[in-house]
């Protein structure tokens, strides 16, 4: 197991250098310029060339490249040219709301989505099941974005349940953090629980007509054990599984949500730093959701061997 899990980490290395070199090559290819962003309408040639010197950006590409890379392997983010802070300063001051939002989906989203894809493939062909899988359609269809203003029109305008948009800190009170919480994490749960519910649905379904499964109910087990202990276990890798390929539509959700809902996150930082051209940030951004997919999938690799012992690395 160790071997493996060393194994897949000196794997990601030649992913990692992939996706910065990707990532460094597409920002330099489009035709804005930072420095004259900066800058602003009124200023001159010469003012904006002094920008240019000033980050770097008169170097080669492979100049540049090779300085901003040495310096991410120390821990060297460089510095934001539109926030004027470190990246590493701004990334910190934003990981906090972007990692409640998603844990808070990501619970919501297997506690409701598991159970209803197991009810579903429990009661196939009836009116839950068909239910199940029309919302399943709908999650799918229905924009991040419409969803999102579509639940603050009515539980935040309307009835006046919940807060428009905004975000507390854990520290600053519970109540107030949970609260402003809620909303997005519906609306960035809905394609998530669509997603989980329709393959554990299938999954389910397909580990029901397996001959240990008729041979638990001929030894007249109840209908819930064989259900929850033999179907839903042996029915859990694809399950795990497309809960890792979720944390994909998770990223780029989170990007949308906390841009509806006003939430300071990194999500919300990616739009601010693409609108203003900032280089250092957008590389710093997808350099971290890129580690964060990989050592997922790692995880994801590592659980197949906990729930099915027929697998071993």
């Amino acid at each position: 197991m160790f071997a493996f899990i060393v194994r897949r980490l000196i794997a990601t290395i030649p992913v990692l250098l992939f996706v910065a070199v990707f990532a460094f090559m597409l920002l330099r290819m489009t035709k804005d310029d930072p420095a004259a962003i900066i800058a602003g309408d009124n200023a001159t040639a010469d003012q904006v060339d002094a920008i240019r010197a000033k980050l770097g950006l008169n170097e080669p590409l492979w100049s540049q490249f090779f300085i901003w890379s040495s310096r991410v392997l120390v821990g060297d983010f460089g510095e934001s040219f539109f926030f004027k802070k470190t990246v590493a300063e701004l990334i910190l001051q934003r990981v906090e709301p972007t990692l409640m939002l998603s844990l808070c989906t990501i619970i919501l989203a297997v506690l409701i989505a598991v159970p209803v894809g197991v009810l579903a493939a429990a009661r196939q062909g009836s009116w839950v099941d068909r239910i199940v899988m029309g919302f399943s359609v709908m999650g799918f269809s229905v924009p991040v974005f419409v969803i999102g203003y579509l639940l603050i029109y009515v539980f935040a305008i309307v009835l006046g349940w919940l807060p428009v948009q905004g975000y507390r800190r854990i520290s600053e009170g519970f109540g107030d953090f949970i609260i402003r919480l809620i909303l997005p994490s519906i609306t960035l749960a809905v394609i998530y629980i669509a997603l989980i519910s329709r393959i554990t649905r299938a999954s389910v379904i397909e580990t029901l007509g397996e001959d240990y499964i008729r041979t638990a109910r001929a030894k007249g087990l109840p209908a819930r054990i064989v259900l929850l202990r033999h179907a839903l276990r042996n029915a859990a890798v694809p399950i795990i599984t497309v809960i890792g390929i979720g944390i994909a539509l998770l990223i780029g959700g989170v990007v949308v949500t906390e841009s509806v809902y006003n939430i300071p996150g990194i999500g919300r930082l990616t739009v601010d730093a693409v609108l203003a051209r900032d280089f250092p940030v957008i590389q710093v951004v997808i350099l971290m959701f890129s580690v964060v997919y990989v050592l997922v999938n790692l995880v994801i690799d590592l659980a197949y061997s906990v729930l099915d012992p027929r697998i071993r690395y």
